[in-house]
């Protein structure tokens, strides 16, 4: 699963930059062999995900009793490899391409592919260099919820969906102030930041209330006032102040991308920033 991981890595990192060299040289089958190459480092990295995701039930279903296929069914939901902070990592890193090539495969070409293939590799690095325990591990009480599956995976696309939304943000500021012949024009771009936000916002929304719902039943109570719990609720302000904005106010063009850049940092904190503070959902505590 390591080697899997590691050569999904690779490919991503060789996808940014065959597609920036097909930008640069305005080359069609350079953009076919990195669109190609996105989609064979997924497939490696999907069958990690799978390979992971099979260990982890063996392991906690190798002591027990022979069980009903429900019992089955629930173990592997809930062995999920979604519950510690290097699975985060892998699954995030694995939802940018996912989410490009299933959602926006007519734009994730070019520089906004290279931005997002860069994304998931620098994810994978962090996961396998950065010093982070790869170590499958039983799942702590409060994880062992049906919740579990749904809520992290619901997050997980939104932030997907939103980094796309960054990236074309970051290209249309660039394209607003230094025009340049190479990047998309500067409508397609806006559009592209909206409908990203409109879909990442939802599924915030989704993974928030689904979080409210599982912290009920772990906790006893919807909302704590923790960190993260904090600093969600701030990123999905920002979204929902850039859609109001949009859609009342009549926002486009330069205002709703720094909005979008805003959001993307406060995603960096809410996943990043959180682990080192005093939080029930810090991965690294």
């Amino acid at each position: 699963m390591s080697q899997l991981l590691g050569m999904a890595m690779l490919l991503y990192l060789g996808v940014a930059i065959i597609l920036v060299m097909a930008e640069l040289w305005s080359s069609l089958w350079m953009q076919r062999a990195g669109r190609g190459l996105l989609w064979a480092g997924l497939a490696l990295h999907s069958g990690a995900l799978i390979g992971r995701w099979y260990a982890s039930y063996r392991m906690a279903a190798g002591p027990t009793p022979p069980m009903v296929f429900l019992e089955k069914l629930r173990l592997v939901i809930l062995q999920a490899p979604l519950s510690n902070y290097y699975d985060s990592l892998v699954f995030f890193s694995w939802c940018l391409p996912a989410m490009g090539l299933l959602a926006f495969r007519r734009h994730l070409q070019g520089w906004l592919g290279a931005i997002v293939a860069m994304l998931a590799c620098l994810l994978l690095a962090k996961a396998s260099f950065g010093g982070v325990n790869a170590n499958i591990q039983p799942l702590m009480p409060a994880l062992k919820s049906n919740w579990l599956l749904i809520h992290v995976v619901v997050c997980f696309l939104g932030y997907a969906a939103l980094t796309v939304a960054f990236g074309a943000a970051l290209l249309y500021l660039i394209q607003d102030y230094s025009p340049r012949e190479a990047l998309p024009a500067l409508p397609m771009l806006d559009r592209l930041i909206y409908r990203a936000a409109i879909l990442g916002f939802f599924l915030l929304t989704f993974g928030i209330l689904t979080g409210a719902v599982w912290a009920e039943t772990a906790w006893g109570k919807y909302w704590s006032w923790d960190p993260k719990e904090d600093a969600s609720l701030v990123t999905w302000l920002i979204y929902a102040a850039m859609i109001h904005a949009r859609l009342l106010k009549g926002w486009q063009g330069r205002r709703i991308a720094w909005l979008a850049v805003l959001g993307f940092l406060a995603i960096i904190f809410t996943y990043f920033g959180v682990n080192y503070l005093q939080s029930m959902h810090a991965y690294m505590t």
